[in-house]
């Protein structure tokens, strides 16, 4: 999974053959998650689209891959990108395409979701702004609701939960962050979240060397999941 690559910091095309061909490698795997991105300054490094025109090129691109992955020559005309008669091969194995994960929670980020992907892919466990349970169920029934609005069915919308899990101790009082705290508190907000709609649990292990996170990973394995129902 890419989990959230930002769509307009690289050429589409190039981008829609590299994501075929890792889709052709790994067997029909991948899953690619897409946002629009947040920092300007990135953009300008990049010489990307202009930042305040992210989300049009965003939604343009990612009918770019559409294309290409699924028409063997395609042609677009679009007001950010266009090319003809362009074969981009190897064409993917999932078919009609590897699914699309739309990153974020913000309204636009829900419009997307509901317009062009095939699950929704927030970041959950952001120290920042945590979702926690009672503002995610709302996000949750206004996606199904936007589906629905698209002609979709929303049963069929993926929906992922991307969270840090952080040292295994006890933690207590409402400060504590969603899938912190003991192995117990941690199982409990597996199970709370997939009462919501989560589908797809996206666990990042990320420590300040590889050695705690691999620690973290063997934690996990040994004292969380072997413990859930």
């Amino acid at each position: 999974m890419t989990s959230v690559m930002i769509l307009s910091y690289r050429n589409p095309v190039f981008t829609a053959k590299a994501l075929a061909t890792i889709d052709v490698l790994s067997s029909g795997r991948l899953t690619v998650g897409v946002g629009v991105g947040w920092l300007r300054e990135e953009f300008e490094a990049l010489a990307a689209p202009p930042f305040k025109e992210r989300g049009a090129v965003s939604d343009e691109y990612l009918r770019i891959f559409k294309t290409l992955w699924t028409t063997v020559p395609a042609s677009f005309t679009g007001e950010h990108y266009s090319f003809a008669d362009v074969q981009c091969l190897p064409v993917p194995v999932q078919k009609p395409h590897p699914p699309i994960w739309i990153g974020g929670h913000s309204p636009a980020a829900l419009r997307r979701a509901a317009r062009h992907g095939d699950g929704w892919h927030p970041v959950g466990g952001n120290p920042a702004v945590p979702l926690r349970p009672l503002p995610f169920a709302a996000l949750v029934a206004e996606l199904r609701r936007l589906c629905e609005a698209e002609g979709r069915d929303p049963d069929a919308m993926a929906i992922s939960f991307k969270a840090p899990v952080y040292d295994t101790v006890a933690v207590g009082g409402s400060d504590r962050l969603p899938f912190s705290g003991t192995p117990g508190q941690i199982r409990d907000d597996v199970e709370t979240y997939a009462k919501l709609g989560v589908s797809e649990l996206v666990i990042d292990f990320r420590s300040a060397d590889l050695l705690a996170s691999l620690e973290r990973m063997e934690r996990f394995a040994t004292d969380i999941m072997r413990g859930a129902r």
